[in-house]
């Protein structure tokens, strides 16, 4: 265990309202492609880049095609929880973290056992129908041939924050309140880029900010403790 490590096992051992903030550096060790990564959506070739394809105004205006690519890229439902998904629903277990805020859309820190999760961008495992709001699984929107359709013939949308739609604000306020009350903030897998989550590390009072990631994020020079490398080995060589 390198001395960063010991480090940051010391500062999990004396603190008791732990939030762990994370993006989807979280989930590529479980095999979910990330966007900006040099493996990452952005660097594979469609006619369209992902950022237009799931931009609400792709949506609305190209159904079909923005179906046909959240089938075969957004839904990865074979995708297991990690080390590092496991270690935070232990630690949630043993009373010491108090919330996880994700950025990412599949359902692993649940799978894992975590119960308080707070997804900013929702949840691939949703859907509802936009008419009537009947609720509908995520099997709905995999066997369904092109465009999802309710029983009233309504259009069932996976409830996922897209480019152009505002986060749940109830969501981004209870984030907000989870992060300003902890004693220690653990940030990982994400490059603090996308805002407005980004921001919310603004709210973080304390003095326990750590901040694991493969490569340097702008807000490095502030963390009490910079832990570069994978998430899921980091947590794995911590006694919970």
């Amino acid at each position: 265990m390198t001395e960063a490590v010991q480090r940051f096992q010391q500062m999990i051992d004396e603190s008791d309202n732990i939030v762990f903030f994370g993006g989807a550096g979280v989930s590529t060790e479980s095999g979910i492609p990330d966007f900006r990564s040099v493996d990452g959506l952005y660097h594979q070739k469609y006619d369209y880049p992902p950022e237009t394809i799931l931009s609400h105004t792709f949506y609305v205006k190209r159904p079909g095609e923005f179906f046909r690519f959240y089938r075969d890229k957004m839904l990865c439902l074979d995708a297991k929880p990690n080390a590092a998904h496991l270690a935070l629903a232990k630690l949630e277990q043993a009373g010491k973290l108090k919330a996880v805020v994700t950025q990412n859309i599949d359902g692993l820190h649940q799978a894992a056992g975590s119960r308080k999760v707070l997804e900013l961008h929702g949840s691939v495992l949703r859907n509802y129908c936009e008419k009537c709001r009947q609720s509908y699984p995520v099997q709905t929107i995999v066997d369904s041939a092109d465009i999802p359709t309710c029983s009233c013939g309504g259009r069932i949308k996976p409830d996922v924050v897209l480019y152009e739609e505002g986060l749940d604000q109830w969501t981004l306020q209870e984030a907000v309140r989870v992060i300003s009350e902890a004693d220690m903030l653990i940030i990982g897998g994400t490059s603090l880029a996308v805002y407005p989550a980004a921001g919310l590390i603004d709210y973080y009072q304390g003095q326990k900010l750590v901040l694991i990631n493969k490569t340097p994020t702008p807000r490095d020079s502030m963390a009490n403790l910079v832990l570069t490398g994978s998430i899921g080995e980091i947590f794995s060589q911590i006694k919970l």
